[in-house]
């Protein structure tokens, strides 16, 4: 079952981007952004030194990881603490605090794979310039997952702003339903979602990584031309 994301652009045209986190698989659907140069994923080798920003590592995408067997966290944000995710790359370091307010069920979730270190290898599987850049895929290609969901419908007032962090899910999945991908808002282009995605949380240190990450060039199916690797998530509280 694919998960997605899909925008209604101000041409009343669909710009639909394809995930999944559940436990099956399924067809992606491709996104109609244009690209930002004519080589693709396929065309290019992953690692590709001229696609990449100045400051990004130049390294060799990873092979595909077993889909994630993880039982159902329990563990929810304390209210009371204060949660921040250092997502460490190739491409530099950026920091999101966890809603722990708003979202203290998918926060959980997230932290939860943090400490299971099942970021750690992943990539940035898919871009999608001026809307998001979106990981957290053992397989690399965005139909794997954590091996369950959790639950926990956002804010009905909330807002895919710059920096807004949430959930990727299927298209017949109840809002709020997520994984492990997770997508990182990085343009205007998402502030027309409906209130669907689980929140995680925002960037509030190294959005101009994020945005490095984003300017990568992609296929038509937001496939980058060269890999961006997270080497490691970590949670820190306070």
């Amino acid at each position: 079952m694919s998960r997605l994301i899909a925008l209604l652009t101000a041409c009343l045209l669909a710009l639909v981007l394809a995930s999944c986190g559940g436990d099956d698989g399924g067809d992606e659907t491709a996104a109609t952004a244009t690209p930002t140069a004519e080589a693709t994923a396929e065309e290019t080798p992953a690692g590709a030194d001229e696609f990449l920003p100045e400051g990004c590592e130049n390294v060799e995408k990873p092979a595909p990881k077993e889909d994630g067997t993880l039982e159902e966290p329990k563990e929810e944000l304390d209210k009371a603490k204060t949660y921040v995710a250092t997502v460490s790359t190739t491409c530099g370091d950026f920091e999101i605090t966890l809603d722990a307010e708003r979202a203290p069920i998918t926060g959980g979730s997230f932290k939860y794979l943090a400490d299971e270190k099942f970021f750690d290898g992943l990539t940035f599987h898919r871009i999608v310039a001026d809307f998001v850049i979106q990981g957290g895929d053992p397989l690399g290609a965005g139909t794997g997952g954590s091996g369950y969901s959790v639950v926990e419908e956002p804010p009905s007032d909330l807002k895919y702003t710059k920096g807004i962090v949430a959930m990727a899910k299927t298209a017949d999945e109840a809002p709020g339903t997520s994984g492990s991908q997770f997508f990182v808002v990085t343009g205007a282009g998402a502030e027309q979602l409906p209130p669907e995605y689980a929140l995680v949380g925002e960037v509030t240190k190294g959005m101009e990584v994020a945005e490095k990450i984003g300017s990568i060039p992609a296929g038509p199916d937001g496939a980058p031309a060269a890999a961006v690797v997270i080497n490691s998530v970590t949670v820190s509280e306070s």
